[in-house]
C-alpha cells in the first residue's frame, strides 16, 4: 500500500446496509477524479454475521485490493444472533470492529459506533493499548443515537460517511449528489440533514492528528463503476445474447439478475426454473429455435447442467454458459473466492467432449471475452464456458465508458438462410444434411445449420451419434468421421484466436527477465501489481495472465516458459488445478513450475506474492507469513 491511497473498510452485518452504503459512498470517490477497486467480504446469511466492503481510491491506476487498510468505519453488527462470547460464533455485535483490526495499518484511523458497542466490550480488546502501538486514531462516535434523533435508526450509515469525510478532509458534494439521485422527498432530506450534522460534528469536536487523507485526481474521460458481473451482463447483451434461463446460486445470481433486469427491455425473455438442468435445457432449445441463449451458475449448480452440455455438444448447438467460482466442495463456502472448479469445468459432461473456456482477468476482459464467447460459440456451433469467481464476480473498479461503446453483433453465426438451404446438401428424404461429415466439406469442423421453420432446413437433432441427416448411427466408418470432424473445430478456434484476434493473455513486467509469475482468472490484477513492486525492487520479473483455458494457447506460453528459467504459479485453490493444466498441455517444463497457492476463503494481496516470489525464486529463506502453500512441480 502507498501513502498516496485511501483504502476506506466499512464493517457491519449483513442487513446493515454495508453494500450500497459503499457503492455510494466509491461512486462519490470516483466522481471526485479517483481510481477506484473495491473487495467485499459476506457471510452466507440473508442477516447478521460480520460483512464488510474495502475501497481502494488513488490519483493512479489501481487493479488490485490493497495489503490491508488505512480506515475502518465499524458500525457494529446490529442484528447478531447471540451477542455474547460463549455464543457458537462468538460475540458477533462487535466483530465488525475485533475482526478488522489486525490488517489496519500503522497510522490507521478507526471510527466506531459506540452507541451499539459497548464499553465494556471494547475493552476486551485492548484497543487502546493497540492503538498506542500502531499509532492509531480512534474515534468513538455515537452514530446510533445521532441516527436516532434524526428518526431512523438505519441512517447511522449516513453518519458515519459524514464522519468519515469530515476526518478525510473532503467536501460533500458528490456524496450529496449521489443521495439525491438516489431519493427524494422527506427520506433524501433526513439523510442529507444527518450526514452534514455528523460532518460538522466532527470538525468542531475533534482534532484531526492522523495522516490518512483522501488523495487526489483526475479523470481524462467520464467513468462508470462497474463489476464483473456487470461486465459479463453487457458484453452478452451488446454480442446480441436475448435469452437467459437460471436459477438463483451465489455469486453467479447477479450476472443473472442483471440479464433479468435487462433483457425485457430489448425484447428478450429472461425465465427462473426450478433447477439448473432446465435452465440449462432451456438455453439449448431457445439456442436451436435460433436466439443467442445463455445460462449458468455457481459449483453445485452446474454441475446438474452437464447433461444438457453434452446434449448441446452432440447436437452443436451453440449455447454460452458462464460458471461462478466458490470454495467447494459441495456447499462449502458460498461467498468466499476459490478458483477450484477449473477441471471441473473442462472435463465435466460425457465421453470426449469439446467446449471452449475463457477465464477473464479483470472488468474489461469479462466484457470483451463474454463477447467472444458468443462469437466463437455461434461461428463453430459449440458451447463456450466463462469461468470466473466471486471476487470477479462482486468487486467493482471504474472504467471509461467510451470502453462499451461497441456495435451490437445480433448475428447467428454459421445459420444458412433459406436460399443457401436450397443449394444445400440433402438425403432422398428431403432432410438436410445437418451434420456432414466429408473433410473436404467441413475443413474447420463446422457444418452450417438451419433454423425450425426455413424450407428445406428440416433435420433430427438427437443425443445420439448420428448419420448426416441426424438419424441415429453406431456405424463405425461414420463415428470416427463425425468425432474426428467436431474435434477439428478446437483447432480451428484455436487458429482463429491466434491468427484474427489481439491475445487473450496478459503480458506484464520485464520483457527480459529469467523469472516469471503465472496465473489465471481474478488474480491477474493482483499479481501484475506484484510483479511492478519486484522490478521497482531491483528484481527482474516478467508476468503471464492466461485467459484461454480451452482451446490451451500452447505457442504463447510454450514462448512465455521457454523464456524464463522458473516461474511461480500463482491460483487459489489447494489442488495447482492451472499448474496441473500447465503440466498436461506442456508437460516438458515442469521442473520450472513452483504453486503458490491460497485457498481460506480470501484473495491475494499484492504483497502475499511479493513475498511468496521472493521466498521461493529470489533466495530468500525466510518462512511465509501469509496462509499459503508452495508445491514445486517436480520436488525441490
Amino acid at each position: 500500500m502507498t501513502d498516496d491511497e485511501l483504502i476506506w473498510r466499512i464493517a457491519g452485518g449483513s442487513g446493515d446496509g454495508i453494500d450500497s452504503t459503499s457503492q455510494n459512498f466509491a461512486k462519490a470517490l470516483m466522481r471526485s477524479g479517483l481510481d477506484i477497486f473495491t473487495h467485499r467480504h459476506y457471510p452466507s446469511r440473508i442477516r447478521g454475521g460480520h460483512t464488510y466492503v474495502e475501497i481502494r481510491a488513488a490519483g493512479h491506476e489501481v487493479q488490485s485490493r490493497g495489503d490491508g487498510y488505512n480506515f475502518l468505519l465499524a458500525l457494529g453488527d446490529s442484528f447478531a444472533r447471540n451477542p455474547k462470547e460463549e455464543a457458537v460464533y462468538g460475540d458477533e455485535e462487535i466483530k465488525p470492529l475485533s475482526e478488522n483490526l489486525d490488517e489496519l495499518r500503522e497510522g490507521g484511523v478507526i471510527v466506531y459506533d459506540s452507541g451499539l458497542l459497548e464499553d465494556d466490550d471494547v475493552a476486551e480488546l485492548n484497543l487502546e493499548e493497540r492503538a498506542e502501538e500502531n499509532d492509531w486514531h480512534v474515534f468513538p462516535i455515537d452514530l446510533r443515537g445521532m441516527a436516532k434523533e434524526h428518526g431512523r435508526e438505519v441512517m447511522r450509515n449516513t453518519a458515519g460517511v459524514g464522519v468519515t469525510a469530515a476526518l478525510l478532509e473532503m467536501d460533500l458534494d458528490h456524496i450529496e449528489d449521489l443521495m439525491t439521485d438516489a431519493m427524494s422527498g422527506d427520506v433524501l432530506e433526513a439523510n442529507l440533514s444527518i450526514l452534514r450534522d455528523a460532518y460538522e460534528m466532527a470538525q468542531a469536536e475533534y482534532e484531526f492528528e492522523h495522516d490518512v487523507r483522501a488523495p487526489s485526481g483526475e479523470h481524462d474521460e467520464e467513468q462508470v463503476l462497474v463489476s464483473g458481473s456487470n461486465a459479463i451482463a453487457y458484453g452478452a447483451i451488446d454480442e446480441g445474447c436475448r435469452f437467459i434461463a437460471g436459477y438463483p446460486m451465489t455469486p453467479w445470481t447477479d450476472v443473472f439478475t442483471i440479464m433479468t433486469q435487462n433483457l425485457p427491455k430489448m425484447g428478450g425473455i429472461s425465465e427462473q426454473v426450478e433447477d439448473e438442468i432446465a435452465a440449462a435445457a432451456l438455453a439449448v432449445g431457445a439456442s436451436h429455435a435460433g436466439v443467442k441463449a445463455m445460462s449458468g451458475s455457481s459449483g453445485g449448480g452446474f454441475a446438474l447442467m452437464s447433461e444438457p452440455l453434452g446434449l448441446a455438444e452432440m447436437t452443436e448447438t451453440p449455447l454460452v454458459l458462464v460458471e461462478s467460482m466458490r470454495a467447494g466442495p459441495s456447499t462449502g463456502m458460498p461467498t468466499k473466492p476459490e478458483q477450484a472448479d477449473l477441471e471441473h469445468v473442462l472435463y465435466t459432461s460425457q465421453g470426449d467432449s469439446q467446449r471452449v473456456v475463457f477465464a477473464p482477468g479483470n472488468i474489461e476482459e469479462a466484457y470483451d471475452q463474454t463477447r467472444m464467447a458468443f462469437h466463437i460459440a455461434y461461428e463453430y456451433q459449440i458451447p463456450a464456458i466463462l469461468i470466473y469467481d466471486q471476487k470477479l464476480s462482486g468487486e467493482n473498479k471504474n472504467v471509461d465508458e467510451s470502453f462499451f461503446d461497441r456495435e451490437p453483433n445480433p448475428t447467428l453465426g454459421s445459420t444458412l438462410t433459406e436460399e443457401e438451404l436450397q443449394e444445400a446438401a440433402h438425403e432422398a428424404s428431403g432432410k438436410f444434411m445437418r451434420f456432414q461429415s466429408d473433410p473436404d466439406e467441413t475443413e474447420n469442423g463446422v457444418s452450417p445449420r438451419s433454423l425450425p421453420g426455413q424450407k428445406g432446413g428440416r433435420y433430427l437433432a438427437s443425443g445420439n451419434e448420428h448419420w448426416p441427416s441426424g438419424h441415429i448411427a453406431e456405424d463405425p466408418d461414420n463415428r470416427v468421421l463425425q468425432m474426428d470432424r467436431r474435434t477439428r473445430k478446437l483447432d480451428s478456434i484455436r487458429e482463429e484466436l491466434d491468427e484474427e484476434h489481439d491475445s487473450q493473455q496478459t503480458y506484464f513486467g520485464d520483457e527480459s527477465a529469467d523469472l516469471g509469475i503465472i496465473t489465471w482468472g481474478s488474480q491477474q490484477g493482483t499479481v501484475e501489481e506484484a510483479v511492478e513492486r519486484l522490478n521497482d525492487a531491483g528484481h527482474a520479473v516478467k508476468g503471464i495472465g492466461v485467459s484461454d483455458m480451452m482451446p490451451f494457447p500452447d505457442a504463447e506460453l510454450t514462448e512465455f516458459l521457454e523464456s524464463v528459467d522458473e516461474a511461480l504459479v500463482v491460483e487459489m485453490n489447494a489442488s495447482a488445478q492451472f499448474r496441473g493444466l500447465l503440466q498436461k498441455e506442456l508437460g516438458r517444463f515442469g521442473p520450472k513450475l513452483t504453486s503458490m497457492l491460497k485457498y481460506n476463503g480470501n484473495p491475494f494481496e499484492p504483497g502475499e506474492i511479493v513475498e511468496g516470489f521472493q521466498i521461493r525464486l529470489g533466495g530468500d529463506s525466510a518462512e511465509p507469513t501469509a496462509q499459503v502453500r508452495f508445491e514445486p512441480a517436480a520436488g525441490d
